[in-house]
């Protein structure tokens, strides 16, 4: 083998398959600036935009973010809005280019829970972009891990009940099955910037392997070379999943 094919046998197995982010940062972003919490919010879907693109060119398979908790209704009504606001723009602009570029756009999370008009929106771009065969960009709407694995536990307790299988049959694939990221790639880097460390609700199960990486970026400032800092310490780690 050429030294160039081998080089590139070593990216692509350095290559996280899937990558999740909690972006982590709009309102210290628009505070430091002294603007309101609406431009940083808009400036991070920007970095939304940026890096969605730069994973596609990296050849990373999923790319899940992390964009409203299941907890963010505590947050003022008029911000919330905003954010609907945001999100319905990031369809009406961008979903021409995901139908384009080949890419599948998925929503985990209970979204139907947002008004008519988003849920519809939301509805219409998994549909168009359902039949695309590249890379995966999932947005984690009005999403809770606990309640994720909540669902899935009485699922399996009413097929428990209802005789379709033993409590015996129970077991991690089982759970993982019933998970909405059931045919995702596995879960391989976990970024969350801001400097914040910790997983906020956010795919607890899922990251049971991941690579977890806290970065100090603010979101609206996270672009495709930050990305790429984080692909190659991730290409770094020796992943041993338990053996030596």
């Amino acid at each position: 083998m050429a030294a160039s094919d081998t080089a590139q046998a070593v990216a692509a197995a350095a290559l996280p398959r899937h990558v999740a982010i909690i972006m982590d940062g709009n309102g210290r972003w628009a505070k430091k600036r002294h603007l309101p919490r609406l431009a940083g919010h808009r400036k991070g879907v920007e970095a939304v935009r940026t890096v969605t693109r730069a994973a596609r060119a990296m050849g990373i398979e999923a790319l899940t973010l992390y964009a409203f908790s299941s907890e963010n209704w505590r947050r003022p009504e008029e911000e919330i809005g905003d954010l609907m606001g945001l999100l319905r723009h990031f369809i009406k602009s961008d979903l021409a280019e995901l139908v384009s570029e080949n890419v599948r756009l998925r929503v985990i999370g209970d979204y139907r829970r947002f008004s008519g008009d988003t849920v519809a929106m939301i509805d219409d771009a998994t549909a168009r972009t359902s039949a695309n065969t590249g890379p995966l960009l999932v947005i984690a709407l009005n999403y809770g891990s606990q309640a994720e694995l909540a669902r899935a536990a009485q699922e399996l307790a009413r097929r428990v009940q209802d005789g379709e299988m033993t409590v015996e049959a129970i077991d991690a694939d089982a759970i993982d099955g019933l998970l909405e990221t059931h045919d995702l790639p596995p879960l391989d880097l976990l970024i969350r910037t801001s400097g914040e460390q910790r997983l906020s609700n956010f795919l607890l199960w899922q990251a049971a392997y991941a690579e977890l990486l806290f970065v100090d970026t603010l979101w609206p400032d996270f672009d495709a070379d930050t990305l790429q800092e984080a692909v190659a310490a991730f290409g770094r780690r020796q992943r041993r999943f338990g053996g030596l």
